[in-house]
């Protein structure tokens, strides 16, 4: 299945980092027990491959009438670059605000009122870049038809977010994968999954440090 190879391809490159007894710092301020740096998969060429190609499956199968992809920035941008080269289709990226100089714009690339475009996201935690920029590209008059991710965290607040701004995702794999496949190949302990799950389920209770 594709959510399993995408997770064996992550934890192989070591982009997904688990530290359950010294918990990263999210900018949030939220104590994680698990890190996703999606960047590391632009320089390993066969996991590169395999997220684009996934991401361009994902485009096609959900969203079929897009027209143009639209990356986050900054995680975005590559992805979505390198999936709508392989579809033939336009791309940009939007800004996480209007530029101070030239033309101080915060949607790079062209953009038609009307036209159909898919978010192109590296993960999705609480969803709040993701859906800034959605609604930036509805402000400036595009009909977005979803969201495509690499990976989910599947956090309660993340999607009632999304649910709230009307706007689906769909991610090549999840964070109950990454925890599954990560105790069956000897990354983390069996006992450690369901701490990560804990955590996952109610991120704002630090008692899973303690389950």
């Amino acid at each position: 299945m594709l959510e399993t190879r995408i997770a064996k391809d992550l934890l192989r490159i070591g982009a997904v980092f688990f530290r359950p007894d010294e918990p990263f710092t999210w900018a949030s301020g939220i104590q994680s027990p698990v890190y996703c740096d999606n960047r590391l998969t632009l320089t390993s060429p066969d996991v590169r491959t395999d997220v684009e190609e996934g991401l361009k499956s994902l485009v096609e199968t959900h969203y079929p009438d897009a027209e143009v992809l639209m990356g986050t920035s900054t995680a975005g941008i590559a992805h979505a670059a390198i999936t709508a080269h392989l579809m033939g289709l336009p791309m940009g990226y939007v800004r996480s605000g209007n530029k101070d100089h030239g033309r101080k714009n915060r949607i790079e690339g062209r953009l038609e009122p009307g036209q159909k475009v898919v978010v192109v996201e590296d993960l999705i935690s609480t969803g709040g870049s993701a859906i800034e920029t959605v609604e930036a590209l509805r402000e400036a008059g595009a009909e977005v038809l979803g969201i495509v991710s690499i990976f989910t965290y599947g956090m309660q607040k993340g999607l009632d977010r999304l649910a709230e701004a009307k706007v689906g995702n769909v991610s090549l794999t999840n964070f109950d994968v990454i925890a599954r496949v990560a105790a069956e190949e000897g990354y983390i302990r069996e006992e450690d999954v369901r701490r990560l799950i804990a955590f996952r389920d109610h991120p704002e209770d630090e008692s899973w440090r303690e389950a």
